[in-house]
Order: C-alpha cells, then structure tokens, then sequence
C-alpha cells in the first residue's frame, strides 16, 4: 500500500468486514469500501451489482490489485471495467485478469509476494525495510482501556489462537506458566472461536492467582483489540494475524513458530523477539520436519512448539 501511494496512486480498499479495520489503520489508504459478500460462494449477482456501483463513481478507478488467487475476486474489478486489473494466475483467470503474474514455486517472503504486484522487477530486494504500520487515534486508545480497566504498559497481551490449525498453537500449559510468573496482569484476545482455548488459560491462573488474566477473545471488536494491543507491556503470540498487528504497531513482543517459518511471515519489527526451535545451532536433535506448514502434527508431537519453554519466552518480555 504504502509503495503504491508513493507513486501517486490514491488507494481505496475492498475488504470484508472483519478485516476492514485492519486498512482503516493504514496511513497510506484514503478510503475502505466494505463488501457485502458472505463467506464461500461466487455471490455473482451481488458482486456484478457492487461493480456496477464502482462503475458509476466520479471518478472511476484506474486499476485494480487484486490480491487472493480465486476467481470470484476477479469478478468485481472486471465487472466494473477497471482498465488494469493486476493478480497471480490462479482459478482460471485468464481474460479476467490483464497483468498476470506467476506464482512462484516456493514459499517467498509474503511481503515480496505481495510487493511483486507493484511490478517491481526485484520484490524481494528492501522488502525487510518495508515494515507494515498500522495508525491509531489515541483518543480511541484511551478509550479501551477505560472500558477495560487497563492501563497504559501495565499488562502483557496473549494471543494463543492461531487458526490456521493446532500445529501452530504453543501448548496452554506454557502460557499458563508464564502467567502465573509475571507480575502484571495478562489479556487474551482472540475470535469467538478461541475464546474456550483462552478461557482453559484463564481458568488455570485465576485459580491460582485470582483477577489474574481477562478474557476478551471474541467480546471486543477488531479496532478495540488493536488498541489493547497498542497500550500493552508486551505481545505474546503464536504465528497469527495479531502477531503481525503487534508488529505494525511497534509492540514489544515474542512471537512463538512451530510448524511455519519466519522466514515466509516475519513480525516486520524492530521490537519483535521470534522463537523458533529450527534455526537454533543448539536445539537437538534437529527438526528435520520442520516448517511443515501443516494443521496438525504428522508425527503427534509437536516437538517444535512443546520444547519452547515458558522461561525461555519469559527471558524476551521486557522487565
């Protein structure tokens, strides 16, 4: 986003409603249209209706980036009849898309990827300096965390969801023991969808260490977690989309890889501590298995995130 603005492209971004916050946050983004559209599904009559509306406008787009692989993101730019309508092959998108690129055969960098869009001849050159930055009003800041009860650098952030599947998930028992040795509080964010795996870590601590930790994982929207994120001590989390939140936002913080690499999805930050059992010399025996990229352990056992301990991550929160 930020190369494309750099140019003079003015930007407005399509998104779905769970990520839109994410571009609302983007300094580099003049506008964030919300799509209608439901999860799965071409949905085309709506989609042709949303491209008739982006049709209409003004002043009509110039070109369209379109970054997932399927065929039903293509449809709307097309539709509209922006003029340039840039993407990977994939789905059988000839004639949908006019600027094809190839995808590559190995995993690359996700920032190079995504920076190949910019028709850049080398993307992967600089992409480490290319740090994502995420801008938030402090006032709204302030604001969580009067709801919250919290304050400013007082509490530490865990995010131990990781949808993508268990294989990336460092087990409870860890961020319980780390928990229950820091002296602040703890906030567990997450979906709805993890807040029975955040609740198993409250439970234990606020047993142990009563008011402990709170549980926000699905009870505040994605703009609060981003604020609570933002006001924290420091982030705890497994390869997620809050880990890279964390990143954009400057935090301190200890992301924990097992099954992917931080070579493909690094926390862009300078303030960023990454553990990883596979590029420790000292780690044995070594994970030949690892980065798998699986949803579960083939082997069951997840040697790769069970032998990161909690001191371990202790040691990289700040004092």
């Amino acid at each position: 986003m930020r190369r494309l603005q750099a140019r003079g492209e003015r930007l407005t971004v399509g998104a779905l409603p769970w990520v839109a916050p994410v571009y609302r946050a983007m300094p580099s983004v003049a506008e964030v249209v919300e799509f209608p559209f439901a999860h799965g599904g071409l949905q085309f009559a709506a989609r042709r209706r949303m491209a008739l509306d982006f049709s209409r406008r003004a002043q009509p787009f110039d070109a369209a980036y379109v970054l997932p692989n399927s065929l039903k993101s293509a449809l709307l730019p097309m539709f509209a009849g922006i003029p340039k309508r840039v993407g990977y092959m994939g789905e059988a998108r000839i004639g949908f898309l006019t600027h094809r690129l190839k995808n590559p055969t190995n995993k690359p960098p996700m920032v190079a990827f995504y920076a190949a869009l910019s028709g850049e001849e080398n993307p992967k050159t600089g992409y480490q300096t290319d740090r994502p930055q995420l801008t938030l009003n402090d006032a709204d800041v302030q604001t969580t965390l009067a709801e919250l009860g919290l304050q400013r650098g007082n509490y530490v952030v865990f995010s131990p969801g990781a949808e993508f599947g268990s294989a990336k998930r460092w087990p409870v028992p860890h961020f319980v023991d780390v928990a229950l040795k820091l002296d602040v509080p703890v906030v567990l964010l997450g979906s709805g969808k993890e807040f029975e795996l955040c609740q198993a870590i409250v439970s234990t601590v606020n047993a142990k260490q009563p008011n402990k930790c709170l549980n926000l994982a699905g009870k505040t929207t994605l703009a609060g977690a981003f604020s609570a994120i933002a006001a924290a001590k420091c982030v705890v989390s497994n390869d997620s989309g809050l880990m890279h939140v964390a990143a954009a936002l400057g935090v301190p913080q200890v992301a924990i890889f097992g099954s992917s690499s931080p070579l493909h999805t690094p926390p862009l930050s300078r303030a960023a501590t990454v553990l990883w059992l596979k590029n420790d010399p000292n780690y044995q025996p070594e994970l030949d298995c690892a980065p798998c990229f699986a949803r579960e352990c083939q082997f069951g056992h997840t040697r790769c995130l069970q032998d990161i301990s909690a001191d371990l991550v202790l040691e990289h929160i700040p004092a």
